[in-house]
């Protein structure tokens, strides 16, 4: 028999499981489906032997906690667990700031950053979910905690710097019930829902090891609150379970085949299949933005928009080294003790009283074992005290000595550890531009995304982390991967943004996808641009008020109004003089391209340059006379291609003479070295006359109103030239 049930959430991250909880508190059967194992305190590995194996390629037989990919300018680590990232994410549990939910803010490449929800309608679901998650400061001002080095330096680098230093709530216990005093390894109290593990928690111990699973159970992780008041609730969650594809049902609802994680290999194991009225998405910004991806042939409708908005939450790790006291003597740090994160500093926005994009930058620990490899890089300090207790130890025996009290000796052989001792790594966040693009090739998720856009944020958040480093009389060292043109990012976002309008975004500000009653996504891939602040309780957020909005709908029918079918419209033009361009300009939605005073369309095509040679162009911006509200009217070209970008006008003026022809047909560009680069070449193209007539036969149109998209599309041409040359 075919499985059936009310609703699936896929993945159980911050957004499936919330969702999970909520539409089983509703009464409704829920099934949850993980790909990952379950974990609980004691579980996560820790040997060498187990680390090694504690990634996820199931082709390659891992089935671990960690999983990494690796993209044209960014890399990301990301989770594979019961609990999804809040098994490895650093506790922090902070509101987005309420300018940054900006609306038609410009993007350097085309297009506007756009959040159709404010921080008023996210409020009453940040405090739904804080008060299910119970984050709580880091208690700085009681013993044992007062005693933690890192956090006493963030403080001190704060006040001389005037820069505004907060205790982020953490979703930590330190207490052992809510209001107690705080102690480590106090025993837990298991809430009233219960625990999904049965295996007792502990206050957290300030052992650093959060990023890698909370052995003691300390973490207020998914899995120890909303997945546990889910399961007791009659949500059937299911670990292992890896959902493949999703095709939407002619009756309704969705029809999804997955497949459950064993010992067996893959080519063995097999498809199954569940059919569901109401599907989540919550596999997390990769996983979500791969599914949709994949089966976009099996859901009609589905957004052009799909792939867009990606970016990495301004993610960008440094490292504070060897900092000391003003008396020179060495500043201890001890980044291994405490948890990862306990302190943040907050540069503002241009929306609210900076300059730039805004950022944070948070102190961020590690566990205790990761100190003896950092004083392993120091090979010369070692080799010189390896090399000195053996010459003591030789001394000793040549000439007869009876020494044989040698703490001292190896005390000195172990060395001070002061590299390890005052060091601590610094990890920003902030509002980086988001207009990566997730795509697909040859079945495999890739990624075309650059620090370019965001070479200015980056270059402020690197100055701030200096400048933390300068104060406390410490060396800043910068990208691990070195300079700036990759970076590492645990906070991936975007792929299948909100939007206002199918046009625009791939779900509504609710979560619901355009044009697919029922399908919602609740994760990352849904936010149409960088938090800025650790993106964990927004995401929470979201997916309480798509909960809201969904139970409030009667099932089987869409919580938006469904959405006409866009009407497509696109022609060809071809321009030759010092290089020679061909493009295919795409309008998606013919009524959206009227309304946006930018009349804003794709184009996609070639340049051939006689030095630089022939390059697709694969995201180009064509701009039909946008509002710029000078007395100028303009066609404006944007044309990356290859590690070039072409840029280009056409001035539309009425000067003395027939010049209408050589205004329409002539485009005046340069050739930059890169988007937003130094020049390196100029010139004009032109239309001619054969082309021109050429041109007229490529106009295609498809969808409900082609007649109609056709006269309008020739309605805004003609009117707009008519405004300029028709007194003449």
């Amino acid at each position: 028999m075919q499985e059936h049930v009310d609703v699936l959430v896929v993945g159980s991250g911050f957004g499936g499981s919330v969702a999970a909880y909520r539409f089983a508190e509703a009464g409704l059967g829920v099934v949850l489906m993980e790909r990952g194992k379950a974990y609980a305190p004691g579980d996560f590995p820790r040997a060498p032997a187990e680390m090694a194996r504690n990634l996820w390629d199931p082709s390659a037989g891992l089935h671990g906690l960690f999983d990494v990919w690796s993209f044209r300018g960014i890399d990301a680590i990301v989770s594979s667990g019961l609990g999804g990232g809040s098994l490895i994410y650093a506790n922090v549990l902070l509101r987005k700031d309420e300018r940054w939910f900006v609306r038609d803010e410009p993007l350097p490449g085309g297009g506007v950053e756009h959040w159709p929800v404010t921080r008023a309608d996210l409020d009453p679901h940040y405090d739904r979910v804080e008060a299910m998650i119970a984050p709580v400061p880091y208690p700085f001002d009681r013993k044992p905690y007062d005693r933690t080095p890192k956090t006493r330096a963030m403080a001190d680098a704060a006040d001389t710097l005037g820069l505004d230093l907060r205790l982020p709530p953490l979703a930590v216990s330190f207490a052992s019930r809510p209001g107690a005093v705080p102690a480590p390894g106090q025993a837990i109290e298991t809430p009233a829902y219960g625990n999904l593990h049965g295996v007792p928690r502990l206050t957290c111990r300030l052992c650093g090891e959060c990023d890698i699973g909370c052995n003691d159970g300390a973490k207020n992780s998914l899995d120890h609150t909303y997945l546990s008041a889910a399961r007791e609730r009659g949500a059937d969650l299911r670990a292992r379970h890896e959902v493949r594809t999703i095709e939407a049902r002619p009756q309704g609802g969705y029809e999804v085949r997955y497949v459950i994680h064993d010992d067996r290999t893959v080519a063995r194991r097999r498809t199954r299949v569940i059919t569901c009225d109401r599907l989540v998405l919550a596999a997390g910004t990769l996983g979500t933005s791969w599914l949709l991806l994949r089966n976009r042939a099996r859901l009609p409708g589905l957004s052009t928009a799909l792939g867009n908005r990606f970016s990495g939450n301004g993610d960008l790790l440094g490292f504070l080294l060897r900092a000391v006291m003003p008396d020179g003597s060495p500043r201890p740090l001890r980044g291994s003790h405490g948890p990862v994160i306990t302190s943040a500093v907050r540069v503002p926005d241009g929306t609210d009283g900076g300059t730039g994009r805004g950022h944070y930058v948070e102190d961020a620990g590690y566990p205790g074992f990761l100190d003896w490899l950092i004083e392993a890089t120091q090979w010369q300090g070692m080799t010189r005290r390896a090399l000195m207790f053996a010459l003591a130890r030789a001394q000793n025996r040549l000439v007869g000595g009876s020494k044989t009290a040698i703490a001292a000796e190896l005390g000195a052989l172990l060395g001070a550890g002061e590299l390890s001792e005052t060091s601590l790594p610094l990890l920003g966040m902030g509002r980086d531009v988001p207009d990566g693009t997730l795509g697909l090739r040859r079945g495999r998720l890739v990624a075309d995304w650059t620090t370019d856009s965001s070479a200015r944020y980056f270059d402020e958040v690197q100055d701030t982390m200096r400048a933390i480093s300068d104060a406390l009389g410490g060396e800043f060292s910068g990208n691990p991967l070195g300079g700036l043109d990759k970076v590492i990012t645990v906070h991936p976002l975007g792929g299948a943004p909100m939007g206002r309008h199918p046009g625009e975004g791939v779900v509504d500000a609710y979560g619901e996808v355009f044009g697919l009653p029922g399908l919602y996504v609740a994760d990352g891939a849904a936010l149409p641009g960088p938090v800025g602040a650790n993106p964990a309780l927004t995401i929470a957020a979201l997916a309480d008020r798509l909960a809201d909005r969904a139970l409030s709908t009667p099932l089987g029918r869409p919580a938006h109004t469904r959405a006409a079918a866009p009407t497509r419209l696109e022609f060809t033009e071809e321009m030759t003089g010092f290089c020679t361009v061909r493009l295919t300009i795409a309008i998606d939605d013919v009524d959206r391209f009227i309304a946006d005073p930018d009349h804003e369309a794709r184009a996609t095509g070639w340049v051939d340059h006689p030095v630089l040679g022939r390059h697709p162009v694969t995201d180009g911006v064509f701009l039909l006379f946008p509002d710029e509200g000078g007395p100028v009217r303009h066609m404006r070209y944007r044309l990356p291609f290859g590690e070039w970008c072409l840029v280009g006008r056409k001035d539309v003026r009425d000067d003395p003479g027939p010049d209408m022809w050589a205004d329409t047909t002539t485009l005046h560009t340069r050739i930059l070295a890169a988007p937003g680069g130094e020049p390196v070449d100029a010139g004009q193209i032109t239309i001619g006359r054969a082309a021109f007539l050429r041109q007229l036969t490529t106009f295609r149109t498809s969808g409900p109103r082609r007649a109609a998209a056709l006269t309008t599309f020739g309605r805004l041409f003609a009117g707009e030239l008519w405004e300029e040359y028709g007194r003449v």
